[in-house]
């Protein structure tokens, strides 16, 4: 969980049916494909080019030009949680996802893989929705440097297998093509780190506008937190678990409707990196 404190610094359905046509006059018939005609290849997500000596790259916003916003939720469960879990607490936000598909807002969900096997059909739910798009939070949720606000750290030779388990559990657990994205747990790390992960060819996403909501009781700081923060191509995390960030769901009432009267589109993450034209 990124504890931070306040102020610190969101198809082509490829396979349309083959109709298959009755016999009849070839005026009738649909035209068909040349022979050398075949279905376009599906794109790769756009990733940044890797950082100095080869280093994963580090993205923090979009652009500066136009007005769009991307709101990120970090699913956030680590490896010894399950205790917690099978207790009755809640690392999981329904509600907070069902405002999202209600008001229509894109978002970019970074999941731990431990938080979707404890909710795997949350998980498959979210991969599944063209709203969202899931991306990478660890398998662990341990910190990839030292001293990270009290996470268990990740060893240096661990931290690719870390990140690629969680992969690994996306795929199991059915979500469907999962971002070359990755965020480090509390936002912490450091060359070392990013020298780690350069093998596993992955962008990490940090932000720029902190929501503030890890523990929060008051949603309106939260929302204001995050409209003072707010500028053209920012990325704002925010959390998607009840017990550790419950006024999220409220604050996102306030915060979309207010940043569309200003004229801010909501838009992923990927949106945004597309934007940036592979720079960082």
């Amino acid at each position: 969980m990124i504890t931070l404190v306040r102020r610190a610094t969101a198809v082509c359905a490829l396979g349309a049916a083959l109709t298959a046509c009755a016999p009849g006059p070839p005026a009738q018939q649909p035209p068909r494909p040349a022979p050398s005609a075949s279905p376009a290849a599906p794109s790769s997500p756009p990733t940044l080019a890797p950082g100095p000596s080869g280093l994963t790259p580090v993205f923090h916003h979009g652009p500066r030009t136009g007005r769009t916003v991307a709101l990120t939720f970090d699913a956030d469960m680590t490896a010894d949680q399950g205790p917690r879990a099978a207790a009755g607490e809640h690392f999981d936000h329904p509600r907070l996802i069902a405002t999202l598909r209600a008001l229509d807002v894109p978002a970019t969900v970074f999941m731990t893989g431990r938080w979707a096997e404890e909710y795997p059909d949350q998980a498959r739910s979210l991969g599944r929705d063209p709203l969202f798009e899931v991306a990478n939070h660890s398998y662990s949720h341990y910190a990839f440097t030292g001293d990270c606000y009290g996470l268990p750290t990740v060893p240096p030779d661990r931290m690719r297998a870390d990140v690629e388990r969680a992969y690994a559990t996306f795929r199991e657990v059915g979500v469907r093509d999962p971002m070359p994205y990755f965020r480090f747990p509390g936002g912490c790390y450091d060359r070392q780190a990013l020298k780690a992960l350069a093998p596993a060819g992955v962008t990490a996403v940090q932000w720029d506008v902190v929501g503030g909501d890890a523990f929060a009781t008051d949603a309106a700081a939260v929302a204001r937190d995050v409209l003072d923060g707010v500028r053209p191509g920012s990325v704002v995390v925010l959390h998607c678990t009840r017990s550790a960030a419950p006024t999220t769901e409220r604050a996102v009432r306030t915060i979309v409707p207010e940043l569309r009267r200003q004229g801010y589109r909501f838009v992923k993450v990927s949106e945004l990196i597309a934007a940036a034209g592979g720079r960082a």
